[in-house]
């Protein structure tokens, strides 16, 4: 597998990859950071279904709708993924981990249906997310499980990177154990890391410490969610000098109105102005792009933008800012497919 890309439906080729989202959920149970209302009337609102009635209430704060937070329609998620095929897309990585829904066979299905190339994560979530007999678990025993879902996988489906690795601020300790375990893994498979970011500037670098001391190589690590953790460019080129990926994998992310954590998310016009500034200094090479789309008010299906939106309108507005079509095509096409490769 060396010098491979781990899809579910096999290796490929990194040149087979194409233009790549780096960090998306097509089925998803994120009831997890459901935010129950205490008011009986906004209680009745949490469990109505998404519709065009509430969609506004919905969008505002996209995590007190419990229908919101379950994308488990595979017709959906096919129907969803051909718009990003339509426009131009050949991958996505899937960054759905134990926890939170994962089901390696279902994604399986939808890249037959779809034709498109798609690489699943393996690992853990976020604390608040793991199962009842976390605390039992050792390190060992979590980076056995990694390890065989990259090299045998559920009914053959293996994934083919490890995460995203979900972290609170502070780490929990099962959160901890999961990384080293992940760094263990990746020593082993040779799969890059793909990181989920407690919602503090300090955590990357503490996530990136943790790995390192565990044996992780860190040019091989996504330090994912940079556009809601970095708004200072200071912090930003610190971490990049790193080596690690960063990714802005949150495109079309634009309301600041979040009960999860009270956590502002710029627009995407200012992304981009961050990411013209790695450029700038010399980073192109280390960013990755995607959308992180998980849950219904970000599907067209519901007025939302898809994972058609990287490409159909990212791309070309990264073009209007000055950065060149072959660093966009990098941060497209090389980058993922360089990151993806099992090393």
């Amino acid at each position: 597998m060396r010098g491979k890309v781990q899809t579910v439906l096999g290796p490929v080729s990194p040149e087979a990859l194409g233009p790549t989202t780096t960090h998306e959920h097509l089925l998803l149970d994120f009831s997890v950071v459901f935010q129950e209302r205490a008011a009986a009337s906004q209680r009745a609102l949490s469990m109505q279904p998404v519709s065009i009635r509430n969609l506004a209430w919905v969008r505002y704060d996209p995590f007190r709708s419990r229908d919101n937070l379950m994308l488990v329609d595979e017709d959906t998620a096919v129907e969803e993924a051909m718009l990003f095929k339509a426009a131009g897309g050949r991958a996505i990585v899937d960054t759905t981990t134990r926890g939170i829904g994962r089901d390696p066979a279902a994604i399986a299905r939808i890249a037959r249906r779809t034709g498109l190339n798609i690489i699943i994560g393996a690992g853990y979530y976020v604390g608040a997310s793991h199962p009842h007999d976390m605390d039992e678990k050792t390190e060992d025993d979590i980076a056995r499980e990694i390890v065989e879902d990259v090299t045998e996988g559920r009914a053959g489906v293996r994934a083919g990177v490890i995460g995203e690795l979900g972290c609170s601020w502070p780490l929990w300790d099962n959160e901890r154990k999961t990384l080293r375990a992940g760094a263990r893994a990746q020593a082993e498979t040779g799969a890059s890391i793909v990181i989920h970011p407690g919602r503090s500037e300090d955590a990357p670098f503490e996530i990136l410490e943790v790995l390192a001391d565990a044996g992780a190589d860190v040019s091989r690590v996504v330090i994912g969610h940079i556009g809601r953790t970095y708004f200072d460019e200071g912090r930003l080129l610190e971490l990049a000098r790193t080596g690690c990926y960063l990714a802005y994998d949150q495109m079309g992310w634009e309301s600041s109105n979040f009960s999860l954590a009270p956590t502002d998310f710029p627009s995407d016009a200012q992304r981009i102005g961050f990411i013209k500034r790695l450029v700038d200094e010399g980073y192109g090479g280390r960013a990755l792009l995607g959308q992180d789309v998980c849950s219904k008010d970000k599907l067209v299906k519901y007025g939302g933008l898809g994972f058609a939106h990287l490409l159909d309108n990212i791309a070309p507005r990264m073009v209007e800012a000055g950065i060149s079509r072959e660093d966009v095509d990098g941060m497209l096409i090389r980058n993922p497919a360089e990151m993806l490769t099992l090393a």
